[in-house]
């Protein structure tokens, strides 16, 4: 049979964050709580009892998104937990209950005005600030949901498997994410760094970001969603929907083991933000551990953990990868992470201020403190833990580093690269340290000079520009003359395609999540080191990351094969 009109008629275009191709009917989310009435109390009625209706507003959409974080685990209830801690911010309820007192605005108005203030504040900061702007709002209208008796937003929940259509989606939703009904997600926004796609990755839902025209797509239109190619098809032909159909039933596990066809070792790690994800990493068979983030002990905290809680929870994964490497990124702090206890003051421009291991200038006392408790939880299990330092930019800082990490003991002490300078001047950086790792979300932002958390720049947000591979090969090139291993823990590590690229410039090593695993290795195993080469040569010598991502993927047969 010939595809039909409808199979060759162009798709709808956007960023593709988790491959899969998958049919099904669009859905689209529940409309948003819209902004009331600006409206003022009677004449001859008390603030009291309204400013308090807010505090148990607020209080009650805590505690459901607290429940909400106890039915799940790893991310997913590290997002929830955050988000119930914003609901109960004194700033927002104080703000608001002042806007009931001092100009007599009711409950559900002085919710959304002092919302939507703080929301355009942290708009206004730009960077990955900017992100906590989504969070807010998202809180803002769930409040005012309960002021007003309405039910909160959320996911729709019909009888059937369905394609979920939405401009974005809060933390909160994307938390409660059923991967067993939620075939793929199609946003006309979203970021390739945002909440949405962090946790599309952990639960491996195909996702397309920022599809030019997807506000149009009513519910109930047929699509077809090739999420590895960024492509949403409108009322596919047979012939479409059949070939999505095939390769959807298929499961694949990860062996444990990965090799290229020709077998060269390419071991793939997994990515940790919180101790609860290590089980289900090692259940998923990840051959370690390539990023461990250690932001969860500190989060939300009005002084720093006690050691030995920090041992506590290191002991965790480490235990969960015994005789298996595990890479710990000390504190990470700064930018979309500020830390009160750590004294850095307000800054005009957080992503590029002190961040990473730059707050060690202000309180070195917690970097000592974390890799006393790093060392101390290596020597209680039999993990290979190694350490890594966060926004190194100097090769005289990554000396500091690896001579710290050796006051403790810890002499497996590397450095990631998330800025050109590093990428550009890592032989020298690699002096001393003994790995580096790639953290491509922010080595390609600063290099293309584009906010990663906005979706209208999201055709610049992506390692596939071939600015960031030539960082990656330099990264790399500078390593291999003193036969330092160069990891990549990014996001870019997680996309099958973009997997062989990065080994073919010299990576010896991949981190994803848990649910990337299996796919990257089915497309590996059907490659020789020597196809990893060429195409990423291909892809270097493009005109722009649109043309490195099709002519790859046109050279790759077993994306195909695999529905990727």
């Amino acid at each position: 049979m010939s595809p039909t009109q409808h199979d060759t008629a162009a798709p709808l275009r956007g960023l593709g964050v988790v491959p899969g191709l998958v049919s099904g009917q669009a859905i689209r989310m529940s409309p948003a709580v819209s902004e009331p009435p600006r409206t003022q109390l009677p004449p001859d009625t008390s603030t009291d009892p309204a400013a308090g209706r807010i505090a148990e507003a607020a209080a009650e959409v805590g505690r459901e998104l607290s429940a909400a974080a106890d039915r799940t685990s790893g991310t997913s209830a590290e997002l929830l937990r955050t988000t119930a801690v914003m609901a109960a911010d004194p700033a927002l309820v104080a703000a608001a209950q002042a806007l009931v007192r001092n100009e007599r605005l009711t409950p559900e108005s002085a919710v959304w005005s002092a919302g939507t203030a703080l929301a355009d504040q942290l708009a206004g900061l730009g960077g990955v600030l900017a992100e906590r702007a989504r969070d807010v709002r998202d809180v803002r209208d769930r409040i005012v949901a309960v002021l007003l008796g309405r039910p909160a937003p959320g996911i729709p929940e019909p009888d059937h498997p369905f394609v979920l259509v939405a401009h974005d989606l809060a933390p909160a939703d994307t938390a409660r994410l059923d991967a067993g009904r939620v075939l793929a997600l199609v946003l006309s926004g979203g970021g390739a760094t945002s909440h949405t796609a962090i946790l599309a990755r952990a639960l491996g839902i195909p996702t397309v970001l920022g599809v030019a025209g997807a506000d149009d797509i009513p519910t109930g239109t047929a699509l077809v969603v090739d999420a590895g190619a960024g492509a949403v098809h409108l009322d596919p032909g047979p012939d479409l929907v059949a070939r999505a159909g095939s390769v959807t039933r298929r499961r694949r596990t990860f062996s444990g083991r990965c090799t290229t066809r020709d077998g060269r070792p390419v071991p793939l790690l997994a990515n940790v933000g919180a101790p609860g994800d290590a089980a289900a990493a090692a259940q998923a068979g990840a051959e370690g551990v390539g990023l461990f983030r250690t932001e969860f002990c500190f989060l939300d905290r009005t002084e720093a953990p006690r050691r030995s809680e920090q041992v506590a929870s290191y002991r965790e994964v480490f235990a969960a990868f015994p005789d298996r490497k595990v890479v710990v990124r000390t504190l990470d702090a700064g930018a979309d992470k500020p830390l009160p206890f750590l004294g850095v003051p307000d800054e005009p421009n957080p992503a590029l201020g002190v961040r990473g291991l730059r707050v060690a200038t202000y309180a070195p006392e917690i970097l000592d403190e974390q890799l006393a408790a790093i060392a101390e939880a290596a020597a209680a299990e039999r993990a290979e833990v190694w350490v890594m330092a966060p926004m190194v930019s100097t090769a005289a800082e990554a000396d500091a580093f690896v001579d710290r990490c050796g006051r403790y003991g810890l002499t497996s002490a590397g450095v990631m690269i998330e800025v050109p300078s590093a990428a550009i001047l890592s032989r020298h950086l690699l002096r001393t340290a003994t790995f580096a790792s790639i953290g491509t979300n922010d080595l390609t932002q600063y290099a293309m000079a584009a906010d990663r958390m906005l979706p209208q720049l999201a055709s610049l947000g992506t390692a596939w520009q071939p600015a960031v591979l030539a960082l990656v090969a330099q990264t790399c090139q500078g390593a291999a003359p003193r036969g330092r291993p160069v990891g990549v823990c990014g996001e870019a590590a997680a996309d099958p395609a973009l997997a062989t690229v990065l080994v073919g410039l010299g990576v010896s090593s991949l981190s994803m999540s848990a649910s990337a695993l299996a796919d990257v290795e089915a497309v590996l195993a059907r490659v020789d080191h020597d196809d990893c080469v060429r195409l990423a040569q291909q892809a270097l010598d493009s005109d722009g990351a649109d043309q490195a991502r099709q002519v790859v993927r046109r050279n790759l047969p077993a994306l195909i094969e695999l529905g990727l």
